[in-house]
């Protein structure tokens, strides 16, 4: 009898153990992602919802893939060449989709340009990264080749998007204001019900401190 109930306490051990070796390599599997290229720049958003504050978003670009839609989105952090984040509202949220901001001009989601480019818009600079991952930073437009200062982040995967928005970054920290700003009310448009707004933008050293402008340079 002991050898019966042994035999079959062995047998139920290494079900489970063959089990969960399963599970976990088919999990393992559905988590395995290319591995993302080297930061070449660290910024940060300061964000506030009806003037309280939030917390920051600090993003990772991807500078050595997609080097002038990071330099574009660099320079309207730090704000060095006119053109600056600093004031301009989340105005377009969708939950389990994603966050928009980026029109410094109107707010309203049709305007913003890019500095760096003599007619404020510039081409798809290619696809190589993928919207394969929560909290990728990609470029919103108006179609092909549109590409101006309008952003937006993933909360979800959105692979559908591959081939016609530039992803170009990834938010390294301050994932909750992330998802705060998803759970938002809104209203007509998708537009937050209270104002969600970047009050503050910048560049950031490997240290996390705030890098100096080329003025102080």
């Amino acid at each position: 009898m002991m050898k019966l109930l042994t035999s079959i306490a062995l047998i139920v051990s290494l079900f489970f153990a063959f089990f969960s070796q399963s599970v976990f390599a088919g999990d393992a599997a559905a988590g395995d992602l290319p591995e993302n290229p080297p930061i070449t720049n660290r910024v940060y958003l300061d964000v506030e919802e009806d003037g309280k504050p939030l917390g920051r978003i600090t993003i990772g670009l991807f500078g050595t893939v997609v080097p002038k839609t990071a330099e574009n989105f660099r320079v309207l952090c730090t704000g060095e060449m006119g053109a600056s984040y600093k004031d301009t509202i989340f105005h377009r949220v969708i939950k389990n989709f994603m966050i928009q901001s980026g029109d410094f001009e109107y707010n309203q989601g049709y305007g913003g340009y890019s500095p760096t480019h003599n007619n404020g818009k510039f081409d798809d600079e290619n696809f190589e990264l993928k919207h394969d991952r929560k909290y990728r930073l990609s470029m919103a437009n108006a179609g092909k080749n549109t590409n101006g200062s309008q952003f937006f982040i993933t909360t979800a995967l959105t692979k559908w998007l591959d081939g016609a928005h530039v992803v170009f970054g990834e938010v390294l920290d301050g994932k909750d204001v992330v998802d705060h700003i998803e759970s938002a009310k809104t209203g007509r448009g998708d537009r937050p019900v209270k104002e969600i707004k970047i009050v503050a933008s910048g560049e950031l050293t490997e240290d996390g401190e705030e890098a100096p402008s080329k003025d102080e340079l």
